[in-house]
């Protein structure tokens, strides 16, 4: 499990960029000097450290030579350095937060809120109970009360654009938002729904692949952990019509058989960084 390890801090959209860039050097979070480097404060170094492991843009290892931990850019962070590191499509926005989303580590309380937890409505304390006793029931481990309240907060923040702070680096809305999975009214937290149109096709397509099932039906896609239901609050009906809009591409490889109301998605599968790498390509000849 990871608790509080963002230190209070939502990802903003220009820091994986700048992580990135330090990567050269593969030890660069373990360095005294990692702060002046960067031009973060030093809990906001640490929290970046979380966010890159989080997001899936880099990979950790050891050092052959002593055994060190390092972080080298993965596979998905190449693509992303390469075709949007700026964070201007929203497919590379879906695709982090289920990055984010799709482990119980390092982000569980995040990994809770949107596969485990089937309130739709509810406030801040509500949700930081509910936590508590989904942690007490699978784990047999205690945390703070104040470190789970910091991680529901930080949650929030990440997804909701229209908090007032005054706070200057509270005003960077962070990329995540965009997405619009949740909002705030009157201290009252909902998530919403969106159009699969806002996720975008290349990142919907990019979690079957992800998923790794030939066969699967639209109530998976709908209920199962790390789908489109769950990661992206994708009702039916979206879901529904995200399947055709993708059927009928060609470039996507799905049959969608209604056959007898069983509502069959067959895919044919393929490495999903290799497609995900055609389609930025793809995008980026688009935009010549």
């Amino acid at each position: 499990m990871g608790f509080g390890q963002h230190q209070s801090f939502y990802l903003r959209t220009y820091w994986l960029r700048k992580a990135i860039q330090q990567l050269d050097n593969n030890r660069f979070f373990y360095e005294k000097d990692a702060s002046e480097l960067i031009g973060l404060g030093t809990n906001m170094v640490k929290s970046l450290k979380h966010w890159i492991e989080a997001t899936d843009i880099c990979e950790t290892d050891k050092r052959d030579s002593d055994n060190k931990v390092i972080h080298t850019i993965s596979p998905f962070g190449q693509i992303f350095n390469a075709y949007d590191p700026y964070i201007e499509i929203n497919d590379t926005i879906s695709i982090i937060h289920y990055h984010i989303v799709d482990s119980k580590e390092p982000s569980t309380t995040w990994y809770w809120f949107f596969n485990e937890y089937e309130k739709n409505s509810f406030v801040k304390e509500e949700a930081i109970k509910d936590l508590i006793t989904w942690i007490n029931k699978n784990y047999d481990s205690k945390n703070s009360t104040d470190t789970l309240e910091r991680d529901i907060d930080c949650l929030i923040k990440q997804y909701y654009s229209k908090n007032k702070s005054d706070d200057p680096e509270e005003v960077i809305q962070s990329p995540l938002a965009a997405l619009n999975l949740i909002e705030e009214v009157d201290g009252r937290i909902y998530k919403k729904n969106p159009k699969f149109e806002d996720i975008g096709l290349t990142a919907l397509m990019y979690v079957l692949l992800k998923y790794g099932q030939s066969e699967i039906s639209i109530d998976e896609i709908e209920t199962s952990k790390n789908l489109w239901g769950k990661v992206f609050n994708l009702q039916r009906s979206e879901i529904v019509r995200a399947i055709e809009k993708l059927v009928n591409a060609t470039k996507y490889p799905l049959v969608f058989d209604r056959t007898n109301r069983l509502d069959l998605v067959r895919v044919t599968l393929a490495n999903p960084i290799e497609f995900l790498k055609e389609e930025y390509v793809r995008k980026e000849r688009a935009l010549r």
